[in-house]
């Protein structure tokens, strides 16, 4: 195992101690295993045995994006398993000001605990803040506070990860060859989650030889991501591999691809969409692969939200309070695997 892999490494161990779920699609109904259990088919004496009612509020981003929306509808589809949970969702926002409202509401309404998804970490750090000097625990997902006293339980995804799994799978396809042409479409280069994914993929590449040698940044849209493969495509007459950050913004680059008529190169895709691993299991595209990044983050942070409240820990730990971290893994979705991850995809 290369070093830069260790800490990808450590978060699958992490995930599978505490058998928490890996991603889900938008549609709750879909058969998705990773969505099962709750209170109705509970164990005597398991965490998943009706307790105490509780409350508990959810607040994230406005469901403008395939992963966002299946952050949302994931976290309501776990709550409706346990009959002592009542999930206040409030409305999806991207305003810092109006989503502080919301957990103002929460906190005078003294709800059980907050599963708190936040547009902007730092914006939303004194309420979080607030709320867990209220006693109400404070899960964060995905986008940290800049205080780690704001969150009891922060949930997140493996950006670094991201890159490192992107980066040795075309290592791998690489193999000797030291002159392949990697390419790279980012996310919005400003935030520190694209920092991290391409950190990560520079690292692995190094590993085997290789470098970055075209990088464009996209804005996880599907326009923003065609424009910006439109501009790396005419600035790299060859290419033999390309990571492109987002699912829903390589909607765009492929559009991009096929408008210009390229197909020499393996294009790996990230965060797991249902559109991109139709697309891989059909194989009639570049798209070869992609990088998961959970969306079943807040439907965790649901899952340990209720433990804190009835003052549970995790089952498969033999700590008796649940911990302060959970990192989920970022695994390479491919032709020979994409059948385990198919049905829990989400759609961009």
């Amino acid at each position: 195992m290369s070093a830069v892999h260790k800490k990808a490494a450590a978060a699958l161990a992490v995930l599978a101690v505490l058998g928490l779920s890996a991603c889900t699609s938008n549609d709750p109904d879909d058969g998705n295993d990773n969505l099962k259990g709750g209170t109705s088919d509970a164990e005597a004496g398991s965490n998943d045995e009706a307790g105490d009612k509780i409350t508990i509020g959810f607040s994230a981003p406005a469901a403008d994006h395939g992963w966002m929306a299946s952050i949302t509808e994931s976290t309501k589809a776990v709550a409706e398993n346990y009959e002592d949970v009542e999930l206040v969702v409030a409305e999806g926002t991207n305003d810092p000001q109006v989503q502080i409202q919301q957990i103002e509401t929460f906190i005078n309404d003294k709800v059980d605990a907050i599963v708190l998804l936040p547009f902007d970490g730092a914006a939303l750090t004194p309420i979080a803040l607030e709320a867990m000097e209220a006693g109400i625990p404070v899960v964060n997902v995905d986008r940290e506070f800049n205080d780690p006293n704001a969150a009891r339980v922060t949930v997140l995804g493996d950006n670094y990860g991201m890159g490192v799994s992107a980066g040795e799978y075309i290592c791998s396809q690489a193999g000797d060859d030291s002159d392949a042409v990697v390419a790279e479409i980012a996310g919005i280069d400003s935030l520190p989650l694209t920092q991290d994914r391409s950190k990560g993929f520079k690292d692995a590449l190094k590993e085997c030889g290789l470098d970055v040698d075209n990088r464009v940044a996209a804005d996880f849209t599907v326009q923003g991501g065609e424009e910006a493969a439109t501009n790396l495509l005419q600035a790299a007459p060859k290419i033999d591999y390309l990571w492109n950050h987002d699912d829903d913004q390589g909607v765009g680059v492929l559009a991009a691809i096929d408008n210009a008529g390229r197909d020499e190169f393996v294009m790996i895709g990230g965060a797991g969409s249902k559109n991109a691993m139709e697309a891989i299991k059909a194989g009639n595209s570049v798209l070869k692969a992609t990088v998961i990044y959970p969306s079943t983050q807040g439907a965790d942070g649901l899952k340990l939200a209720r433990l804190l409240a009835q003052e549970k820990s995790v089952d498969d730990l033999v700590e008796v309070e649940v911990p302060r971290q959970v990192q989920l893994y970022a695994p390479v979705v491919t032709a020979d695997n994409v059948d385990k991850y198919l049905p829990s995809a989400f759609t961009s």
